[in-house]
């Protein structure tokens, strides 16, 4: 038994970056921190913030980088990026929560942080952090995509499915059959 995979239309948020635009005021990032402290806008700390901006401010470079999902491990990835004639780590651009940096962790409990597009109740049209971008660099887009998803399984299939893989579905019905007898 596999699951099923069906196509279905769902709307994609992101945040677009228009690196050329941005001026490295760091707005998104205190807005951010406000946004998710506890309680809301209590407080200004851009390290709780879900947005970093990269800056060479002798180059007049910034790149603003949202936190993206947990990985438990290091990636092998150890490229570097030359604008302007600098070098950047691939670990600077990397959405990434990890262990081989503090970056997008939480500063008391050192919990990673992911953007969530300021999902709050109630729901916001735009992310803090486009709301507040005076230099248009960051733009809030939502667009359908076509995606194949697999329809849930359920757990109890999951389970007589592997039973059924390591014993038969002949001993799987018949200790059903004698399971319903005692009930």
């Amino acid at each position: 038994m596999s699951a099923a995979k069906k196509k279905k239309t769902k709307i994609v948020k992101t945040i677009k970056i228009d690196v050329d635009k941005c001026n490295g005021c760091r707005a998104c990032e205190v807005i951010c921190s406000a946004f998710h402290a506890e309680p809301r806008y209590s407080s200004d700390n851009p390290a709780r913030s879900r947005i970093r901006v990269i800056r060479d401010p002798l180059a007049d470079i910034y790149v603003p980088v949202f936190a993206g999902e947990y990985t438990a491990s290091e990636c092998a990835g150890r490229n570097t990026y030359t604008i302007d004639g600098k070098e950047y780590e691939e670990c600077a651009f990397c959405r990434a929560s990890c262990p081989s940096r503090d970056v997008f962790k939480e500063p008391d409990s050192d919990l990673p942080l992911k953007c969530d597009l300021c999902e709050s109740d109630p729901t916001l049209e735009e992310p803090m952090c486009v709301q507040w971008c005076l230099a248009d660099a960051l733009i809030f887009e939502e667009r359908e995509e076509e995606v194949e998803e697999e329809e849930a399984v359920d757990e109890m299939d999951v389970g007589l499915e592997a039973l059924a893989n390591k014993h038969g579905w002949h001993k799987v019905a018949d200790a059903v059959a004698r399971m319903s007898k005692k009930a």
